[in-house]
């Protein structure tokens, strides 16, 4: 039997550019405010003092994303608006980076925790400004067992061995190394302040599942391919 385990946790964060900082002059908070009130007094403050400090006035569109858990039609068309202003659409979070920084196309590049981090260390940290949202989807990165391959090869102890060695100490300090969050909790406790808080929620939890996702969002004709048809 195939297992997928889990190694190491990420989140999907943002890289602004700098250098895009000045431009549009309305922005849509998604923030969740069970009373309504409060992001109406953070954004009155805030446009208060963006117009103090820089003679800007601006707009800001306050929707409430907890809610769209009860309104996939509002869910999608935010979606939607988003993919619509999309300059290039890669197919993998390296291109993304590569076309981000390197191609400098693009305002915002929301992109897998550790590859951040690695573009801090490859381009340096001044190049674009982190944003860590307080909510974020977990991604973990699952390894396995195959057993027809095993088997066939006659590898089976190697393989497990290897597996096994992934959730030692020694192996998760490598993996926190290269910016992703280790699950042992010794050396998780010990990277604490390397990883900014975050609260990480699930497929399971958020979308029912890999399999109801990949059926419903992924498949030929799904939800993913209605939203991005003719960007």
């Amino acid at each position: 039997m195939t297992k997928l385990l889990a190694i190491a946790a990420a989140a999907a964060i943002l890289w602004f550019s700098p250098a895009n900082a000045e431009g549009p002059t309305d922005i849509l908070n998604v923030s969740y405010d069970v009373s309504r009130e409060l992001y109406a007094d953070i954004n009155k403050a805030f446009n208060a003092k963006y117009k103090a400090d820089t003679g800007t006035d601006i707009t800001i569109n306050q929707s409430h994303a907890e809610a769209f858990k009860a309104d996939q039609e509002k869910a999608q068309d935010f979606v939607r608006k988003l993919f619509a202003n999309v300059p290039v659409f890669d197919t993998g979070g390296r291109a993304a980076t590569t076309t981000f920084v390197e191609r400098d196309i693009g305002d915002v590049l929301v992109t897998f925790e550790a590859e951040v981090q690695s573009i801090g260390r490859q381009y340096g940290q001044n190049k674009v400004d982190l944003i860590l949202p307080s909510v974020s989807l977990r991604a973990d990165f699952p390894v396995s067992v195959v057993d027809k391959v095993v088997d066939q090869r006659g590898s089976r102890k190697l393989a497990e061995t290897y597996l096994q060695y992934l959730y030692t100490p020694e192996a998760q300090e490598i993996i926190a190394a290269h910016f992703n969050r280790p699950i042992h909790k010794a050396v998780a406790a010990k990277h604490a302040s390397d990883f900014g808080e975050v609260r990480l929620v699930t497929v399971e939890d958020v979308f029912g599942g890999w399999k109801k996702v990949t059926e419903e969002h992924l498949a030929d004709g799904g939800i993913l391919d209605r939203l991005y048809v003719g960007q």
